[in-house]
């Protein structure tokens, strides 16, 4: 199918746009009317035009209690986070700077008590949380075998959470890196768990469009989309750091933007999220997507 072909009328209310964290002091005038000390005090001015934010820190740790009270005071009702959960729960093996050494299996990966940690932490804003999201990077044949392993072990924590009651306190969501696993089996899988697919626009990926266009018949009605873009460090070189301009526009946003609109029919709900090394500027690209709109 060819999304840019696409003519339904999408309510614009199904469709929200932010971006992937927001602490840049180069979007200054783009954002921002003046710099900040802290990342959370841009978060005001930023919740004030645009409806949705993910937060990218809690990745790196546990989320802070008085953070998580902070964002929802500082953000309106209505206000949505997609927040990804600590990395500790992705990682099949502990990190070592040293490489030669043998791979070291992480007994916190997918653990129900790291997920009921996480939770305690964020219980004042998961009525704002649109998604909690389970990344993982690209899983060699040393940390996972193959696909069925994969959703084996995503079938056994959803399991723990079932059984320790904790299953439906938060949405999640799954990004999975390795194209060889993007197959029917495994939206199916995630549809029947209720688990929805992280979409991600991002080097050696499929097209998110590509998918949609072969399981878009396993989405379930709620959406995310992930637009990162291409080689990082070509494009940090080129912008040497200033958020503030397109410098790597793509040539098939229409088809992302046909994506998106497809995806908003009826109920479901759809949030997008850009980097900046999508383009060079993630407020210029949610701007450029809007007009394809």
């Amino acid at each position: 199918m060819r999304y840019s072909t696409v003519m339904e009328q999408t309510a614009p209310n199904k469709i929200d746009f932010g971006t992937c964290s927001w602490n840049y002091d180069s979007w200054m005038g783009l954002v921002y009317s003046k710099k900040a000390s802290r990342s959370a005090d841009y978060l005001k001015e930023y919740s004030a035009k645009h409806p949705t934010v993910e937060i990218d820190s809690w990745f790196y740790k546990l989320p802070d209690p008085a953070d998580v009270a902070e964002y929802r005071s500082l953000t309106p009702e209505g206000f949505t986070f997609s927040c990804k959960l600590t990395e500790t729960l992705s990682l099949t093996h502990e990190r070592t700077r040293d490489k030669s050494l043998p791979l070291k299996a992480n007994p916190n990966f997918l653990s129900s008590d790291v997920f009921r940690h996480y939770i305690e932490a964020t219980a004042e804003l998961h009525d704002r949380i649109f998604l909690a999201e389970l990344e993982f990077e690209y899983l060699n044949k040393q940390k996972m075998s193959g696909l069925a392993s994969f959703l084996k072990a995503l079938e056994g924590f959803v399991s723990a959470l079932e059984k320790n009651g904790i299953r439906n306190t938060l949405p999640l969501g799954v990004e999975c890196r390795n194209a060889n696993y993007l197959t029917r089996e495994y939206f199916q899988f995630l549809k029947d768990c209720g688990i929805a697919h992280v979409f991600s626009e991002k080097q050696y990926l499929p097209h998110i469009y590509e998918l949609y266009a072969q399981y878009g018949d396993l989405i379930g009605d709620r959406v995310a989309i992930r637009l990162l873009g291409g080689d990082r460090k070509e494009i940090e070189e080129r912008t040497k750091g200033n958020w503030n301009e397109i410098v790597d526009p793509k040539e098939d946003l229409v088809e992302i933007a046909g994506m998106i609109r497809y995806l908003a029919r009826g109920s479901r709900l759809v949030k997008v999220y850009l980097n900046n090394h999508f383009e060079g500027s993630a407020p210029k690209s949610i701007e450029r997507l809007k007009a394809l709109l």
